[in-house]
């Protein structure tokens, strides 16, 4: 189109130079007002050139972001040929100022209707959730490896130097593999149902030593058992959407349902060696899954996408309610009915991912639940604080998340335990499968 109107401009030009004067014009004049008329239909069909440059740019841009989206891969860009230079200055897509800079996202698309990269997608999903997601499905399996080791002194120091009575060292090994289904459900823009049910296996090694006075006697219990866990049922409210000054913020309110195996009331087994009491202990018969309570979970989670880092924190409390028990003793010859109400758990943390493409990124993070005393109350008794139940669990984490296509992700954890009572290491593989 450029080429046939300079062509033409020109055999205009050519035949003007061989008419005589109209209306008193020379020729040199009228020469000179023909390349004025030319040169302003030229630069008419340069600044129509560049804008459907622009615009062919603009339609490129949306055809590969949908084909990213659907096949779940970046594509290659495709190169257009670049607008001839005008004098018009640039205005930004946007509507702005001439100069100004749109804002992208970590795809480097501009626009409202701009979306986070498939790696961010999945980093905003395991911290507190999508809205834009319809349904998703995750199948879950955690290992977590617990080992303790007590030593008990029964007796007193002599002169200051010479113990004088039993020593006993205790040890406990614990394997859990936990099967966890969730569901998430996404009512509206603001709105996502979550539920999760766990399922646990739990095979734990009881060892004591230096029972009866000798060091050298030692004893051993291995019990294991799997059932259902505590099931929990919440829901996620985005307070505030992300802008450039502010976090992705979004409140969690969940209600965990006591559908796992309670501890209270389980017998233990008194285990003797050849019947002389010379190895002593006691174990319980089967492996609990829950802690018997309806709990309610209030928590606050907020996400910040700083290309091409995410940060992200979270905070949140658990109040379990007190139920009563028909028996709380553990001992399989007595019958000890009460009340029993858990200490609260206070739980934080923090840390950043980073997206190193459309598929994959990789996260640290730090995990801390401080849970307060327990309390129990026998059955016309007064209120009594258990010794022990309190706890402070911090865990460092390590993840990496990586798309398989357009609907799976396969995301997994290496945890790290940091206090006595956190789980000495924990490996997590989960599967979320977008419908």
């Amino acid at each position: 189109m450029l080429g046939v109107a300079i062509s033409l401009a020109l055999a205009a030009g050519a035949q003007a130079q061989n008419t005589a004067p109209v209306n008193g014009m020379s020729t040199s004049e009228k020469d000179q007002a023909e390349v004025r008329t030319l040169l302003a239909q030229l630069q008419a069909l340069k600044t129509g050139y560049a804008d459907q440059v622009r615009r062919l740019r603009d339609l490129d841009a949306q055809v590969q972001a949908l084909e990213s989206r659907l096949a779940g891969r970046t594509l290659d860009n495709r190169t257009l040929p670049a607008p001839p230079a005008t004098s018009q200055p640039q205005v930004a897509q946007s509507g702005g100022e001439p100069g100004s800079q749109p804002i992208r996202n970590a795809q480097g698309s501009t626009g409202e209707d701009a979306r986070p990269s498939r790696s961010v997608e999945d980093v905003l999903q395991q911290e507190h959730a999508l809205f834009d997601r319809k349904f998703t499905i995750e199948n879950g399996l955690t290992y977590a490896r617990y080992d303790r080791k007590q030593l008990t002194l029964n007796g007193f120091l002599a002169l200051d130097a010479i113990f004088l009575g039993n020593i006993a060292v205790e040890n406990v090994e614990s394997d859990t593999l936990t099967y966890n289904f969730a569901a998430r459900y996404g009512l509206s823009p603001r709105w996502t149902l979550n539920l999760d049910v766990p399922y646990l296996a739990r095979r734990t090694t009881y060892q004591k030593g230096g029972a009866g006075g000798s060091a050298a006697a030692t004893a051993e219990q291995i019990v294991s058992g799997s059932h259902i866990g505590d099931s929990t049922l919440s829901v996620n409210y985005r307070m505030l959407p992300e802008t450039a000054t502010r976090p992705d913020t979004v409140l969690t309110f969940g209600i965990t349902a006591p559908t796992g195996r309670h501890p209270y009331g389980i017998d233990w087994r008194v285990l003797e060696r050849d019947n002389d009491q010379f190895v002593r202990f006691a174990v319980p018969s089967q492996q609990p899954t829950g802690n018997g309570m309806w709990t309610a979970n209030l928590g606050l989670s907020m996400v910040k996408t700083l290309d091409p880092a995410i940060l992200f924190g979270n905070i949140g409390v658990a109040h379990s309610m007190a139920r009563d028990f028909s028996d709380l003793d553990n001992n399989p010859d007595t019958m000890n009915p009460g009340r029993v109400q858990l200490g609260n758990v206070y739980s934080f943390g923090g840390g950043v991912a980073f997206a190193f493409n459309e598929r994959t990124s990789l996260s640290l993070s730090f995990n801390d639940r401080i849970n307060a005393k327990a309390r129990v109350q026998p059955r016309g008794g007064e209120w009594d604080s258990v010794i022990g139940s309190d706890g402070h669990a911090a865990t460092f984490n390590m993840g990496v998340t990586y798309a398989l296509n357009q609907h799976t992700t396969l995301v997994s954890l290496l945890g790290i335990g940091l206090t006595p009572d956190a789980p000495d290491v924990t490996l997590s593989v989960k599967i979320p499968y977008t419908f």
